[in-house]
């Protein structure tokens, strides 16, 4: 049984997920021949002051570039 896990900010909307599920399922059953009512997908929305990358969180303003 695969199961997917799904991290990404938040503000999806259902219609994005199921469609996403769909896709993903698919992909699965085609590549790994397993049937789709085995396939999981777990989505975990995640808001962007909970995400950092580098050291800095999403949420965070994008650093003013130098002049030049």
């Amino acid at each position: 049984m695969p199961t997917i896990r799904v991290e990404m900010f938040e503000g999806r909307t259902v219609d994005q997920k199921r469609a996403f599920a769909q896709a993903v399922t698919e992909a699965v059953v085609k590549t790994l021949g397993s049937s789709a009512d085995s396939v999981d997908v777990v989505f975990y929305d995640i808001a962007k002051q909970d995400w950092a990358t580098g050291g800095k969180l999403w949420s965070d303003p994008p650093a003013a570039k130098p002049a030049g």
